[in-house]
């Protein structure tokens, strides 16, 4: 097991390195930015508009509104990686990080808009009569007539199964059940059982159950979270302008505690906001992909267009009210890492000693709701590879692995997971650049129709804004 561990942590350290995915899920965004045009920042407010007011759209083919696919996508990537991944850039790599995430983020978003618009343009109807997409159908219906198509699309669904027991289960477990332990004394073994329990009776309805459950759970948890982070921001009020300034000014200058000069300094801050942004958003690595082809929509573009608020949500919104937190409190200074470092920060800013009671209990929010996202994408991945009839034992052994994370220590599952997910990047990355012109045309075509609209019909509002 010590000999797999080490190849392991090697292969992790080789993917998730400054030379191979890193540069290559930031040239993807920044490719497909300047091909949309910036889409992602002229369409924003519209994409909003839709997501969160209008939220569903009537009479079209899917199994889930608008807005549930949005919070489907969100309950998977709104995690521990917003606390604990920005606390961990913010201690290594300073300040600065936080401008790095945030990059990370807008370009990221012309890359999850990209793969929802491609997850709903070839989904497909299964036996159930539920709509099934994401990468794996787009990169074998897409690239159909190369013969990269269908192996790629099966290398895709192959790790985004094996994914979802790592990081969408066992280390969220584990991050549920040593929160609670740690924070009210909780056994892990109930924790486990009670967790395990719920994320049984939501997943076993299937995308309807999890986007119902999603959609009410996942704004509540981040208005509650944000609240908390807002508190801080009160306390310390005085020190918020500073912090953004802070945030702007060591993204080029460093003051990272492991860059020991100018230059070093710098790398730490783009090494570690790059990083844990991605981590964070998971744009490019396809997942959401298929939470955005199980929407009611007659238009690709318009579900890409809801798709793409979530990696605004998750890192502009969401990381940015932890890290300025942290550094506006001067948590940041201290020894503590990870989520201990966030908790510092709470404790020495909310009162009633309250700080990381409610760190504990957003982590384990957070983490759950991770859980649910990643099992319809650990679902759907396994119906592509060995049809319907594997969907339900592969939610038994889901359950049954909530319950293992939360009773064992998972050293060995995080660099697993982390291999994993840099193995659904690649096929998924690769898909994105080829069939980029398909995105282009399809948006393009969007916007001319949209237009016409307008003109034939100026009393309705124009769709797409």
């Amino acid at each position: 097991m010590q000999l797999i561990e080490e190849y392991l942590n090697a292969a992790s350290d080789f993917i998730w390195g400054p030379r191979f995915l890193i540069p290559l899920l930031l040239f993807t965004g920044l490719f497909l930015t300047v091909r949309l045009r910036g889409l992602q920042f002229r369409r924003l407010a519209g994409a909003l508009y839709t997501a969160l007011i209008v939220r569903r759209e009537p009479g079209s083919t899917g199994d889930i509104s608008h807005y549930q696919a949005l919070m489907t996508a969100l309950a998977a990537t709104v995690g521990t990686g917003n606390i604990v991944g920005v606390a961990t850039a913010i201690a290594l790599g300073g300040p600065g990080a936080l401008f790095w995430m945030w990059v990370t983020g807008l370009l990221g978003m012309a890359t999850k808009y990209s793969e929802a618009l491609l997850s709903v343009k070839y989904r497909t109807t299964d036996s159930r009569g539920e709509q099934a997409g994401g990468p794996m159908y787009y990169l074998a219906f897409g690239l159909r007539r190369s013969w990269l198509g269908k192996p790629l699309g099966a290398l895709f669904a192959l790790f985004t199964a094996l994914a979802a027991f790592g990081i969408g289960n066992m280390v969220q477990s584990n991050a549920v059940a040593d929160a609670m332990n740690g924070a009210f004394g909780i056994d892990p073994g109930l924790t486990g059982m009670v967790v395990a329990g719920v994320v049984a009776l939501v997943i076993i309805g299937g995308i309807r159950s999890i986007g119902r459950v999603t959609g009410v759970f996942v704004p509540t948890m981040i208005v509650v979270y944000v609240a908390t982070c807002t508190v801080v921001w009160v306390v310390h009020i005085d020190a918020v302008p500073m912090a953004f300034a802070r945030v702007f000014n060591d993204a080029f200058t460093g003051s990272s505690a492991a860059g020991g000069f100018l230059g070093a300094g710098i790398a730490q801050a783009i090494r570690y906001g790059v990083a844990r942004g991605i981590f964070s958003n998971e744009s490019g690595l396809g997942s959401a992909g298929i939470a955005a082809a199980a929407a009611q929509t007659r238009e690709p573009v318009r579900q890409a267009l809801v798709s793409m608020t979530q990696t605004f949500i998750d890192t502009l919104v969401v990381c940015t009210f932890t890290g300025i937190a942290l550094i506006a409190s001067g948590a940041w200074l201290s020894d503590a890492n990870g989520a201990g470092l966030t908790q510092f920060a709470f404790e020495s800013s909310v009162p009633f000693g309250i700080g990381p009671a409610l760190v504990a209990i957003s982590l384990a929010m957070f983490a759950f709701s991770t859980m649910l996202g990643w099992s319809y994408y650990g679902e759907r991945s396994i119906e592509y590879l060995l049809g319907e009839w594997a969907i339900v034992p592969y939610r038994l052994l889901f359950v049954g692995a909530a319950y293992f994370g939360a009773v064992r220590t998972l050293d060995f599952v995080w660099v697993f997971s982390d291999v994993m997910n840099g193995l659904m990047a690649l096929p998924n990355l690769i898909g994105l650049l080829l069939l980029s012109g398909v995105v282009v045309k399809e948006t393009r075509a969007y916007f001319e129709r949209d237009r016409d609209s307008a003109s034939l019909n100026p009393t309705d509002p124009p769709r797409g804004r």
